[in-house]
C-alpha cells in the first residue's frame, strides 16, 4: 500500500515511516503542508496520515482539499488536537479517523490495518 504521512516534527515523523515501511508499505514521509499537496497532485495513494498543525497548509486543508478533488481514499488525522470539538472538526473535513498523539505504533499500525480500502 502506498501512504502519504505528513508530520511536521521528524522526531515523529521517522519511527512512524520505519514502523509502516517495516511491515511492507510504500512510505512518502514530508514535514510540511505544501509538498503533500504538491504530491497529492502527482500520485496517487492508498492512505493519508496527516498532522493537523502543519506550516502553511494545515492537515486538515489538506484532508478538505483531497475530498473536495473527488478522492476516497482513507483519511487517517493524527494530532495532539485532542478536544472533542477537535475530533469533530476532523472527521466533518472529511478524515475517515483520529488518533491524538502520542501515538502508540501498534495501534496506528492496528488502526490502518481496520480502514476501509476501496
Amino acid at each position: 500500500m502506498r501512504i502519504l504521512l505528513v508530520e511536521d516534527d521528524p522526531e515523529q515523523l521517522e519511527p512512524l515511516q520505519a514502523a509502516l515501511s517495516q511491515v511492507g508499505h510504500i512510505v512518502d514521509g514530508v514535514e510540511e503542508g505544501e509538498t503533500a499537496k504538491w504530491l497529492l497532485s502527482e500520485k496517487d495513494y492508498d492512505l493519508l496520515i496527516l498532522d493537523w498543525m502543519l506550516p502553511l497548509v494545515s492537515g486538515l486543508e489538506l484532508c478538505s482539499y483531497y475530498r473536495q478533488t473527488g478522492k476516497t481514499a482513507p483519511v487517517l488525522m493524527l494530532t495532539a488536537k485532542d478536544a472533542t470539538i477537535d475530533k469533530i472538526t476532523g472527521l466533518d473535513a472529511g478524515a475517515d479517523d483520529y488518533l491524538v498523539k502520542p501515538v502508540d505504533l501498534l495501534e496506528l499500525l492496528a488502526r490502518v490495518r481496520a480502514l476501509p480500502f476501496p
